[in-house]
């Protein structure tokens, strides 16, 4: 598969890009010689991919996949289910380890001679014959939006995590429900603290209360479950994040743990278990699409050295609102995390203490 045309989107070289090109890279081999495709020293068989579900029953099979000889199997039936491009037996579907690099590859050292990376064709091809023979010999890879995109579409994402933000208000809950689906669509992860949203317990200016963060995490959850990651069979990669200061944070500790004893109450009833099985126990309840994690300070953890109580804080005026044993709390995200895997723990001070780039504000959150 060729490279996507880039005439139409790009502009103009500037009189700052020419400049550049007089101080680009020159690209030395290492593992290559001049004159010699990568891809024709490898040598190469074609087997079947296919990949049994836990009963033996086949979830995916492509036959006559061309791979390198002295890759496994088990690299071939990932490769072939998850990065080929195209639908299984349209005319449109990779086939090939050749095709597949080769389109990223070359993608890649078209934009490089484009924006003046390369001091002449010689670096370039220096560089696409060197980067070929590190993916073919499995000595790197890209992430999975790498694969996903390039080559393919004319403005590809490449980048494989995103942290999110969220303001206290409808619309931006909305808009974080949008920006966290396309992400999806194209194969990134993502990361969230809702800890700026007000909790359950706080009211609204119009009347009435909010339905506070662990309400909306279940819209949240629901548009993850169904957006598969990149169009393929990847699951969606997604974080929820909580402070430990935030007045919810004993509903959002023990959120997944409820969830997961309604679904081992409908496998006892008769519900499929396996969780990728659609109407089953686990595609019936919330909170299986994301990790959820409580941010914890060193003020928190020094009230439970000490055996201190810890407090609550609105999220709107600061004021005080549920007080609690500190040690009390982390043994519920201990007993959760015990009993469904939930809640992680994430160290803010630590965190942000070793912050390399302090400036750009604190790190509030983390891709899963």
């Amino acid at each position: 598969m060729s490279p996507t045309p880039l005439a139409e989107t790009l502009p103009e070289e500037s009189f700052e890009l020419q400049e550049e090109k007089r101080r680009a890279l020159v690209f030395e081999r290492h593992f290559t010689r001049s004159g010699e495709d990568p891809f024709e020293v490898v040598a190469w068989q074609r087997r079947d991919a296919v990949i049994q579900g836990a009963g033996g029953e086949v979830v995916f099979e492509q036959k006559e996949v061309e791979v390198p000889a002295a890759w496994s199997q088990l690299a071939t039936n990932v490769v072939a289910s998850k990065y080929f491009h195209g639908a299984v037996g349209s005319p449109e579907r990779e086939t090939s380890v050749r095709q597949l690099l080769g389109r990223v590859v070359d993608q890649l050292t078209e934009w490089g001679r484009h924006d003046g990376f390369f001091r002449s064709d010689e670096d370039a091809e220096a560089f696409r014959a060197e980067l070929a023979h590190v993916l073919l010999h499995q000595m790197a890879s890209f992430n999975s939006p790498v694969w996903f995109n390039v080559g393919i579409d004319t403005r590809p994402q490449c980048s494989a995590c995103f942290i999110n933000s969220v303001e206290d208000s409808l619309e931006s809950i909305l808009d974080l429900a949008r920006t966290e689906s396309m992400l999806f669509k194209r194969g990134s992860g993502t990361g969230s603290n809702l800890s700026t949203l007000r909790s359950a317990r706080e009211g609204l200016s119009g009347g009435g209360t909010s339905s506070g963060p662990v309400s909306f995490m279940k819209a949240l959850d629901a548009f993850a479950g169904v957006i598969k990651s990149g169009g393929r069979t990847r699951r969606a990669a997604k974080m929820v994040i909580l402070d430990v200061d935030h007045p919810d944070i004993v509903e959002f500790i023990h959120s997944k743990q409820g969830e997961e004893a309604k679904a081992r109450a409908l496998k006892a009833a008769g519900w499929a278990g396996g969780f990728e099985v659609e109407g089953g126990a686990y595609s019936s309840v919330f909170f299986q699409n994301a990790n959820h994690s409580v941010r914890l300070t060193d003020d928190f953890l020094e009230a439970v050295e000490k055996g201190e109580e810890w407090t609550t804080h609105a999220v709107t005026d600061g004021r005080p609102m549920g007080t609690y044993p500190a040690r009390d709390l982390l043994h519920q995200m201990a007993e959760a995390a015990w009993e469904c895997g939930d809640p992680g723990v994430q160290y803010d001070t630590t965190i942000n203490r070793w912050h390399t780039c302090p400036a750009s504000g604190r790190i509030q959150a983390s891709n899963p």
